[in-house]
């Protein structure tokens, strides 16, 4: 796995072009966001998505996959969003909120088979500026950290980039070393609902 070390106020943009290219070629990546690490490939490559997961077989069982998308018009092409959806995400993104919506047609058929996708839209500067060099969005899940099987029902989430490069260097390609993560993953917000429900309080505190 090769490490990066990226800096919000001034990412590194031929290093983030680097990046682009090992995405595009179906490689994994583990970055940054505005909540917790997440790991993720491109979302519209089916052999990378295949490959997370190979790696991350709880998410498969669990639907825990989304999508991460530059802004809401790049998400708008691969979900259906209705206006009062629209105008609900617009007061509260970017930021760290994982909304559910109805997926489109344009994704891989593994979401399509789910029905809906998870949508973030982060403030991380880092990642919205692969975001844009990419001009894809990425499949992302969180990077949760292992855990003994006495303890199988904690959930928790790596932060230190050094013990993230040690435990997962043989399940992604690439990690971008942002400094210190959050430990607090994003808000889960249902969509699909007549009333949008909250699935998961996290990071963020949604704004009706």
């Amino acid at each position: 796995m090769q490490t990066y070390k990226l800096y919000e106020n001034n990412p590194n943009t031929r290093i983030l072009a680097d990046i682009a290219d090992v995405i595009r070629n179906g490689g994994i990546i583990i970055y940054p966001t505005d909540s917790v690490y997440a790991i993720g490939c491109d979302a519209l490559n089916q052999k990378a998505v295949d490959k997370i997961y190979q790696y991350r077989k709880e998410e498969q069982k669990e639907s825990h996959l989304s999508i991460i998308c530059k802004d809401i018009s790049q998400a708008d092409e691969y979900t259906r969003i209705s206006k009062e959806q629209f105008k609900l995400m617009h007061r509260n993104l970017p930021g760290p909120f994982t909304f559910i919506l109805e997926a489109g047609l344009k994704l891989p058929k593994v979401f399509r088979s789910r029905k809906t996708v998870g949508i973030r839209i982060t403030n991380n500067k880092i990642l919205h500026a692969l975001l844009e060099e990419l001009d894809s969005p990425l499949l992302t899940t969180s990077l949760k950290a292992p855990v003994d099987s006495d303890d199988a029902d904690t959930i928790s989430y790596m932060t230190d980039p050094f013990l993230i490069e040690e435990t997962f260097q043989n399940q992604a390609d690439v990690l971008i070393d942002g400094g210190y993560g959050e430990d607090k993953p994003s808000t889960v917000v249902d969509l699909t609902a007549s009333e949008p429900l909250i699935l998961r309080q996290g990071a963020g505190e949604l704004e009706l």
